[in-house]
């Protein structure tokens, strides 16, 4: 866990950012975001936790003045310091193992998952919980639960492996129960999932409430994700089990709720957060930072902007684009940003796909550009193919550059684009493909479409607004004082009374 200080100002709002693999050690939407908060509100004093993967990634913000505290906590790398617990307390943290791992396989025991987390909490902040997970007695306890009968995970055999599996993948995502949490102000959670666990205890120890933004839906893309991960059903069963009742217990702990979209507001709703706590914020952009970007290039280009990732469906678009050059020989596709580390080989598998289509050498993977600008003016028509989107802002920075657009109908693409620009349904090669050659071939049609983009931008997805609604919602909940919820003090009782029993 490493930690950079800053100065500290008196009588200032204190907000926390509660982050996952973006600001302030990664580039992206997220992170374009959380920079916006940061430096367009002098006035509030931030602190950062941010979950981070090995602990060595550098700051790659410049990060204001007025943010005094960024806090890295690694879910990976080397085990935390601490010592495993013996005696009556090792068998009281087998007990709250044994419930909290129950919750997840058992969907009659949900309901002790949130008392079961906050031992484990209490643990992590003893120095107890990671090396207890490491141990065999929570190997154990995991074994003896998924076999017991009843239990949906017992049909598919699990194996030692798959406990130690699962064992050691709940071990890496509770880490962050281990951060110190948020002790004043408000805490912000700028994603779902294990960013939250700070902000979790912060709310349970000293009342502070916790403010939940989601861009994408964290759960949806865990499942997403773990679709096609190289683990058994009984690992999946365990993990999602956790992604599940985690995002659960942040809806219903959450003071406020703030989507980027109203997709979201579904799955949050169906998750169980309070309707009247839900306020849709829109992302904004600066329209004089993004202007109309000029003259479209003389070859037909279509262009795309973001990260190398799974989640981005570079390789639907990459058939498409095979499709449209069926049409238009001379056509090109470039794609520019960077690839995260872990990601070189969904990179390698991309341009592999584009050689084996026979389209290589007209595919190009640009890498990180100095200026985004140049990564929208560079494409006649601007391309999305998201299988997963929160309020994309490469759709909201191509619109504000007066750019036609051709995106996957996903989160909060369509309120995003109106008719401004064409949307598609996601994983549709044909169809995208299509869409693009009706832009492609009618210059006039785009010129009208970007225009439209621009003026949607500068009516209601303006960065003022955004920065101004988070500010006003600070400076509420901060007001609104740090009262713990009743259902989280009854959470608490239920803890102490076994911490209680044990010390006794």
């Amino acid at each position: 866990m490493h930690v950079l200080h800053g100065a500290r100002r008196s009588g200032a709002t204190r907000v926390t950012l509660l982050t996952e693999g973006t600001y302030p050690h990664s580039h992206g939407g997220v992170s374009v975001w959380c920079d916006q908060l940061v430096t367009g509100m002098p006035d509030i004093d931030f602190d950062v936790i941010a979950v981070t993967g090995t602990g060595r990634e550098p700051v790659v913000w410049d990060v204001p003045a007025h943010v005094a505290r960024v806090t890295s906590v690694p879910m990976w790398g080397p085990a935390p310091d601490g010592r495993p617990p013996r005696g009556r307390r090792e068998r009281h943290l087998a007990d709250i193992h044994e419930r909290f791992v129950t919750a997840l396989l058992d969907p009659s025991a949900e309901d002790g998952f949130g008392p079961a987390l906050y031992g484990l909490a209490d643990a992590a902040a003893a120095g107890e919980l990671s090396p207890f997970l490491r141990g065999d007695r929570a190997l154990g306890v995991l074994a003896s639960v998924w076999n017991r009968p009843g239990v949906a995970a017992r049909e598919a055999r699990p194996t030692l492996h798959d406990a130690v599996t699962a064992t050691m993948l709940l071990e890496h995502a509770l880490r962050p129960l281990a951060a110190p949490p948020p002790e004043e102000g408000v805490a912000h959670a700028v994603s779902g999932g294990v960013a939250v666990l700070p902000g979790l205890t912060g709310l349970r120890r000293h009342g502070v409430p916790l403010l939940l933004t989601e861009h994408g839906v964290y759960l949806r893309e865990r499942y997403l994700g773990y679709r096609t991960a190289p683990y058994r059903w009984p690992v999946k069963a365990v993990v999602l089990g956790f992604f599940r009742l985690l995002a659960e217990e942040t809806y219903r702990r959450a003071a406020l709720v703030t989507p980027g979209n109203r997709y979201n507001r579904l799955w949050e709703e169906e998750g169980g957060a309070d309707p009247r706590l839900i306020r849709t914020v829109y992302n904004g952009v600066d329209p004089a930072a993004f202007p109309p970007a000029g003259p479209e290039p003389t070859a037909p280009t279509l262009s795309w902007a973001g990260r190398v990732d799974p989640i981005k469906d570079l390789e639907t678009l990459i058939r498409a684009f095979a499709l449209v050059r069926e049409k238009l020989p001379e056509a090109r596709l470039r794609l520019f940003g960077g690839t995260p580390r872990g990601g070189e080989a969904y990179r390698e598998r991309c341009e592999a796909l584009a050689a084996e289509l026979g389209h290589g050498d007209a595919v190009t993977f640009e890498g990180r550009v100095d200026d985004i600008k140049d990564a929208y003016a560079a494409g006649n028509v601007v391309m999305l193919s998201s299988i997963s989107e929160g309020f994309p802002f490469t759709l909201i920075e191509a619109m504000s550059c007066g750019r036609a657009t051709v995106s996957t109908d996903v989160g909060g693409v369509r309120e995003a684009v109106g008719d401004t620009g064409l949307v598609v349904p996601p994983r549709d090669p044909a169809t995208m493909a299509a869409a693009a050659l009706e832009l492609l071939g009618d210059a006039e049609r785009r010129g009208r479409m970007g225009e439209a983009a621009r003026l949607r931008v500068i009516e209601q997805f303006t960065l003022r607004q955004t920065v101004d609604a988070f500010r006003s919602i600070y400076l509420e909940l901060a007001e609104r004082g740090g009262v713990a919820p009743d259902e989280t003090r009854a959470s608490d009782d239920v803890a102490a009374t076994g911490l209680r029993s044990v010390a006794g």
